[in-house]
């Protein structure tokens, strides 16, 4: 009621119910509210009412009203308060002019959980770094880690001590409010007993293409080479989760699987995602099947079905199998496997000339993805480098066509993926930052010719990666909109998220909207939801690994390795060698030219606030 009384008071209006002048009475007595004529109040010009907002580095008072500035608060002066707390503050005499306050009471804060760790006999938030003013003795020791009430500050739970490599799981997952996906699943009865007639496609020879430690399988691709169709099979999960069960409504606040390193935690449940859902090898599977018509010669589509099926995948294949038959390389293989593989040869042809066609609108990034391999201990044991290879592309290709004809089906409210062009201005930077690394470009008539133009003039340098790294940075956040707005990115006018119902809860909706041809009254809710969880679960991702990186740096203090500067403002690199994608702070950065190739010793390295810190050798 407080937060309500005082947007009142700062936006100058003077309605107020009996309950809430009482409430104000405390206030009039200290002289922090002061009453004018008409029964008008106002704030105490030494006072500020607002609530606290929590960053990283920073504290700030938040108006009420939104129309003054925000004062920056120093940690030292929070007095217990925490973020979204409401709290009374009292200005404080700066001789620099810049306005200063100390927080003095809070008036209304919920209870919330805090991760905090011991350091010297102090606490400190894991998040932030901050040191919190508990007065009480916390019986916890040297850097253990803690779940704290803020409130009372009461020691809810003592998660462990950071020294334990297996800690970081759970350091992230209650960062990033995750920490429900170690709840006990939901128990789940999943059986294949559809009373309505599915095409039966059992006869088709369905394979699903994977990376080698998939336990998921959400899609499944045949092609009929004499029909020139392409048949995409995803996981019926629409068939076993009901729109509104409990079931639903968990899948809802996960949105997506997160993939840490080695481990998944799955958006379903494991009977679900690794097994009834899943298109496995040599049983039968409810799926929902797009049956797409090429034309070959034109690189289009002549028209689509989708319809819900019951395959059986003939085999599970890996990423590395199918490059190795792709590039022509000896593979020992059945006669069924055989034809399999002659098919995909030539699918893959198919394919390499449609995706040839969608870069003319589109874009080619050389991305290159790191996989964190951790030992028993949960330590850094290795890296696994993953590049777009010719099977990631056959895949890839398959899965747009049926990602693009699935938005062409839906109402002009759908479920749809977008990715908005950049502005002038970032694509102006863009070449602006370009030519500083001496590749010669120009602003050309639009945005798409721009980007192809920095990229040919970029083609033979030895900085081409790092070019594509630019543009990605220029581009806006891909996310889900009940709008179509097209996807720049991949040259699309229309453009949603199919073919992964057992990951992400987009492909969930879409399939129910195929299906019931409605589109749910939340639709716009659910996007900005999924949208969000998207983007949190990868920082999540980052955190885990980033501390992982944090624990091999802490063991190898004083080795030496091979960076690149990837920020010449702050002087940061990111190594490459033997521990790819480290991020470094270096101690003595002297302008060295940005992505430069610099060889640096560790210093240091703090495995809570994941900071390591490095000097560059001369």
């Amino acid at each position: 009621m407080l937060k309500k009384i005082f947007t009142k008071i700062e936006k100058g209006i003077n309605d107020f119910s009996n309950e809430e002048l009482a409430r104000l009475e405390p206030f009039l007595n200290e002289k922090i509210i002061i009453r004018k004529d008409n029964n008008i109040f106002e704030i105490n010009s030494k006072y500020k009412i607002a609530t606290v907002k929590i960053n990283k580095n920073t504290a700030t008072l938040k108006d009420l009203s939104n129309e003054y500035k925000d004062i920056r608060i120093d940690f030292e002066n929070l007095e217990g308060a925490y973020d979204n707390d409401l709290v009374l503050a009292k200005r404080v005499f700066n001789p620099r002019s810049r306005t200063k306050a100390k927080i003095i009471r809070i008036l209304e804060g919920t209870r919330k959980e805090i991760l905090v760790y011991k350091r010297d006999n102090k606490f400190y938030t894991i998040k932030e770094n901050i040191e919190l003013q508990i007065k009480k003795e916390l019986k916890a020791n040297e850097n253990d880690v803690l779940l704290i009430d803020d409130k009372k500050f009461e020691i809810i739970k003592n998660l462990g001590n950071i020294s334990d490599a297996k800690i970081d799981e759970q350091i992230s997952l209650h960062l990033y409010n995750e920490e429900f996906r170690l709840q006990k699943p939901l128990n789940v009865e999943a059986k294949m007993d559809d009373t309505n007639k599915r095409v039966d496609l059992t006869h088709l020879a369905f394979t699903t293409i994977d990376p080698a430690s998939a336990k998921d399988h959400d899609d499944a691709i045949y092609y009929d080479e004499e029909g020139e169709i392409l048949y995409v099979a995803i996981a019926d999960v629409s068939y076993f989760v009901k729109e509104g069960s409990e079931l639903d409504k968990l899948a809802f606040q996960k949105s997506t699987s997160a993939y840490l390193p080695g481990k998944v935690l799955p958006m379903l449940p494991n009977e679900l995602s690794e097994d009834m859902c899943s298109l496995k090898e040599g049983v039968e599977r409810y799926s929902y099947v797009f049956k797409i018509y090429l034309d070959i010669e034109n690189k289009a589509i002549l028209k689509s079905e989708v319809f819900e099926a019951i395959i059986k995948s003939r085999r599970k294949f890996s990423y590395g199998r199918i490059d190795r038959i792709l590039d022509g390389k000896f593979d020992t293989f059945t006669q069924e496997e055989k034809a399999i593989f002659d098919t995909l040869v030539s699918l893959y042809e198919v394919t390499k000339s449609f995706r040839h066609e969608r870069l003319k609108k589109g874009y080619d990034f050389r991305s290159v993805e790191y996989r964190l391999k951790l030992n028993r201990q949960s330590e850094l044991e290795g890296i696994d480098i993953e590049t777009s290879s010719p099977s990631h592309q056959l895949v890839e290709e398959c899965m747009l066509l049926a990602n693009i004809e699935a938005s062409k089906k839906v109402n002009s409210v759908g479920i749809f993926r977008i990715h908005e062009e950049p502005a002038f201005k970032a694509i102006s930077k863009l070449v602006d930052d370009v030519n500083a690394l001496g590749i010669k470009a120009k602003l050309q008539n639009d945005v798409h010719d721009t980007i192809t133009h920095i990229q040919k003039k970029a083609k033979h340098s030895v900085i081409k990666d790092e070019i594509d790294e630019l543009i990605i940075h220029a581009q806006t956040q891909a996310k889900y909109s009940s709008k179509n707005l097209g996807h720049f990115g991949l040259g699309f006018s229309s453009y949603s998220h199919f073919t992964s119902p057992i990951r992400r809860y987009s492909d969930l909706v879409l399939h129910r909207m195929l299906k019931t041809k409605q589109t749910p009254k939340n639709i716009d809710e659910i996007c900005d939801h999924i949208s969000i969880q998207e983007r949190k679960i990868d920082q999540m991702v980052w955190d885990f690994e980033d501390r992982k990186y944090a624990r091999w740096a802490a063991k190898n203090l004083g080795a030496e390795i091979k960076v690149k500067i990837t920020d010449d403002e702050k002087g940061v690199c990111v190594a490459y060698g033997v521990v790819p994608g480290m991020k470094v702070y270096l101690d003595n950065y002297k302008g060295q030219v940005l992505f430069s190739k610099q060889k640096i010793v560790i210093k240091s390295s703090d495995i809570i606030t994941k900071k390591i810190v490095g000097s560059l050798k001369y």
